[in-house]
């Protein structure tokens, strides 16, 4: 057989895009590329000068509000087509709702496998390419996900050449000989602009911050919240990317130095993606640079792949979630691509690395702030993450760990991420739904906002010991701390030798609002699983406006310097909350307390009551040279 030259057979196949739409026949299913990738002069002229057409099935994932194929999708009153997305939210967009009896939820680590075992035959296929290089190979460029499956199993392949395409390296090039219409036309690549902001958002991004360890590879999806996020990573060191989509963002950060992919555990310096959304200079970027590799969605989505990385942590938005976990996808306008069918693969995928983290990040309210995104129940039919996969969620009034969570405590948890002015409401209904037993009642903590800028990370003895406010699911560990404290520890902390902890009997400390009552706790271990090592609190006295402070700390943890975090932490909490000073009554022997309290900025009164030493400082009086020593 005489070897053909790809230059001569490329020359030969080439046609106008109405030559090519006229090959297309009545009843085939059509593939057509995804996201900024879709081949906008194709799907315009299959659109407007194919008459001839009908019952033509278009396949797609979901793509851009703008882009002609959502515009086909949206006029409603087509007969010639039906256009199949594959999506996974409950459709909810007003660009969704016309074609909403056509979308076909997937994961979109197995939608190649749908076109190469033809359990859905493509007949055609519709794509986006760069120029040929000098040995035929064109690339798919910015939108690799699933169409390079669909072209290999399509029993025809129409590819529109785009000079602006850039030529993405790895799993993403076709070669010209396996192309059957070549249609040359340049145009500019779809692009998203500068999406809006939401302090919301960036109240979100500093707490996941928290969540991410230098040395992580992260997977994140598309909108505002996400956004913002990347800005909160700009302090991190040696960060990885492995994920569904490049944004402007990650290119942001590789310039920074922040993303350096070192330490990922598998592709070692590469940055791995199926596509890239943005900007034009995003697309510049990512051109022939060869620290980025595109590969299809049944590798980058494949739990199994993503669970292979070091410190994988997987970073998603979702639109609606109920008090016991389930997490409901939709896309909104501002956040096109939410839900696109990667969720699950990801979370699961996460969840499967030794140190991997899944976050579900959700907004307390709907954009007007009318209505809550924490619901008792989800009735929308959108599930996308049930609950057994969920664990780390963040809204704006906090992060909470549902892993290994009983429904009670899941509830609680759930209840202290919603706004407040619907937390009394949904506390209600969970008692209603059996989540809740009946005697629980609605807590200081569960009514106020969680004060997150008060939480910080700290090395002590060589391990992270974090420090934060209690929060309403820390009521059962802080009685285990209690339990495990010294006979001796207990007496020093209650006056008396206390054997029972029961719920009731440290509500005060348990049930706090932030500004009257505060409780700080030391933790060691992972988040949401972490021990009580110290317990820092103060309860207002109003008669004077000056604060109790009360301490416990571990025996192995006492020396450690605990304490006096926690002590700085609450006086710099009451200061904040308008309170005028800070009080501790212990006995005249506990030379400990004396020296600690000793270490604040501020001058240091003594008194004796009977039995009890009295100490007392007020914020107004500040002792300066104490305060030099404390600098």
């Amino acid at each position: 057989m005489a070897v053909k030259y790809w230059p001569d057979e490329y020359i030969k196949k080439r046609r106008s895009a109405k030559q090519a739409m006229q090959l297309l026949k009545s009843g085939q299913r059509v593939f057509v590329g995804s996201s900024c990738g879709e081949p906008q002069h194709l799907v315009d002229t299959l659109v407007n000068e194919a008459p001839h057409l009908t019952d033509l099935e278009v396949v797609r994932l979901m793509s851009l509000q703008s882009s002609p194929l959502t515009r086909l999708a949206n006029q409603g009153t087509f007969e010639q087509f039906s256009i199949r997305s594959i999506y996974q939210g409950s459709a909810g967009a007003r660009h969704m709702e016309a074609n909403r009896p056509y979308i076909t939820p997937m994961n979109l680590s197995a939608v190649p496998n749908l076109f190469k075992k033809r359990h859905l035959p493509i007949n055609a296929a519709l794509v986006q390419t760069s120029p040929p290089d000098d040995f035929g190979w064109m690339s798919l460029g910015i939108s690799v996900d699933v169409g390079l499956e669909a072209l290999r199993a399509a029993d025809m392949v129409i590819v529109q050449v785009n000079e602006n395409m850039p030529r993405v390296l790895g799993h993403s090039f076709i070669h010209a000989n396996d192309v059957d219409v070549v249609v040359e036309q340049d145009e500019d690549l779809l692009t998203i602009g500068q999406l809006p902001e939401f302090e919301s958002a960036h109240r979100i991004a500093r707490l996941v911050a928290n969540l991410i360890e230098d040395g992580s590879t992260f997977q994140l999806g598309l909108g505002a919240t996400p956004k913002a996020i990347l800005l909160a990573l700009s302090s991190k060191n040696d960060l990885g990317v492995h994920t569904q989509f490049v944004i402007d963002g990650i290119m942001d950060l590789v310039s920074m130095g922040v993303i350096t992919n070192k330490y990922k555990g598998l592709n070692d310096g590469k940055i791995v993606a199926t596509n890239a959304v943005g900007s034009q200079n995003l697309y510049e970027f990512v051109h022939d640079n060869p620290s980025i590799e595109f590969y299809p969605s049944d590798y980058v989505n494949n739990p199994t792949i993503i669970g292979q990385h070091n410190k994988m942590v997987s970073i998603n938005m979702v639109m609606e979630m109920d008090l016991t976990g389930q997490a409901a996808v939709d896309a909104l306008p501002h956040n096109y691509f939410a839900g696109v069918s990667s969720i699950l693969d990801f979370t699961r995928g996460a969840a499967a690395c030794p140190e991997g983290k899944s976050i579900l990040l959700i907004p307390s309210t709907s954009m007007d702030g009318k209505t809550s995104r924490i619901l008792p129940e989800i009735k929308s039919g959108g599930v996308v993450v049930p609950r057994t996969d969920v664990s780390y969620v963040v809204s704006e009034y906090g992060a909470v760990n549902l892993f290994g969570k009983n429904l009670q405590e899941r509830a609680t948890a759930m209840i202290s991420l919603a706004h407040p002015d619907f937390r009394n409401e949904l506390f209600e209904k969970a008692k209603d739904l059996g989540l809740m037993t009946k005697y629980r009642k609605l807590s200081e903590s569960l009514r106020s906002v969680y004060p997150a800028g008060l939480e910080e990370i700290r090395k002590i003895r060589g391990q992270a010991v974090t420090f934060r406010p209690a929060k309403p699911v820390d009521d059962r560990r802080i009685q285990e701390h209690f339990y495990n404290l010294d006979k001796s520890d207990v007496i020093a902390r209650f006056f008396y030798e206390k054997t029972q902890f029961l719920r009731d009997d440290v509500k005060s400390i348990i049930e706090t609002d932030y500004v009257r009552n505060l409780t700080i706790v030391a933790l060691t271990g992972e988040f949401g699983f972490g021990s009580v090592i110290g317990i820092g609190a103060y309860m207002l006295e109003p008669s004077h406006n000056m604060a109790e402070v009360a301490f416990s700390v571990s025996k192995k943890w006492q020396g450690t310097g605990i304490a006096g975090i926690l002590l700085h932490k609450l006086a710099e909490a009451a200061r904040d909350n308008h309170i005028e000073g800070l009080v501790a009554y212990t006995e005249p022997s506990n030379s400990a307390m004396i020296k600690l309290f000793g270490k604040l900025p501020y001058k240091i009164h003594k008194n004796r009551e009977e039995d009890i030493l009295v100490l007392s400082c007020r914020f107004d009086e500040p002792d300066e040279q104490q305060k030099a020593e404390t600098k």
